[in-house]
């Protein structure tokens, strides 16, 4: 939780939103900081943000990797639907062995991003993030293609999909109702936006 709210975006996360983003009380969220403040996954400071150490970031990229080659394989060999492979993948992903999810990596042809757009950390935990821009904060008529939606609210999904809206997508800011746009980043199409 802590990796994905600094992924598509440079603020770091501050405990209360922590707690709202896992629904969980403050007090709870403050004893697992500082669990991992002394496993040395993070750095907090009271009353301060939180930060992943270069070990925190890379176990968390370990099981990014996971999540996301797990939902791609649902996809892409069971059919399933991209608004349905996220609480799935959240079961699976620590049930398959290294060795298991390295072969579904392989069979997939070494995927670089799953089914919303995320990209999939690779074995030796690098990744790629596109420059991309979330659409609701961008001028109405700025065009471009879309890299990423967001799989945290299914219906958006759902709305996009009955739109034949998905993936590598032209659109244009205003064409999406706010709640839609809040949740899809695009690579613009002219760099100097």
């Amino acid at each position: 939780m802590i990796y994905g709210h600094t992924e598509w975006q440079p603020q770091p996360i501050t405990p209360s939103q922590l707690a709202a983003r896992l629904s969980l009380a403050p007090s709870t969220v403050t004893e697992m900081v500082k669990k991992l403040v002394a496993s040395g996954h993070v750095a907090h400071a009271p009353y301060g943000a939180i930060q992943l150490t270069d070990a925190g970031r890379s176990e968390a990229l370990r099981m990014v990797r996971r999540h996301r080659l797990v939902e791609t394989w649902l996809v892409s060999r069971y059919g399933y639907g991209w608004d349905e492979v996220h609480d799935e993948a959240e079961v699976l992903e620590h049930a398959l062995s290294d060795r298991l999810l390295d072969e579904v990596d392989d069979q997939l042809g070494h995927p670089v991003r799953d089914p919303h757009g995320d990209p999939i950390p690779s074995r030796d935990g690098s990744i790629d993030i596109p420059e991309a821009v979330l659409l609701a904060e961008l001028p109405v008529g700025t065009r471009g293609r879309i890299a990423r939606i967001s799989d945290r609210d299914a219906s958006v999904l759902r709305t996009l999909a009955a739109a034949s809206i998905g993936l590598d997508s032209e659109i244009t800011a205003g064409d999406l109702p706010d709640d839609v746009a809040d949740a899809v980043w695009i690579v613009l199409a002219d760099r100097s936006q």
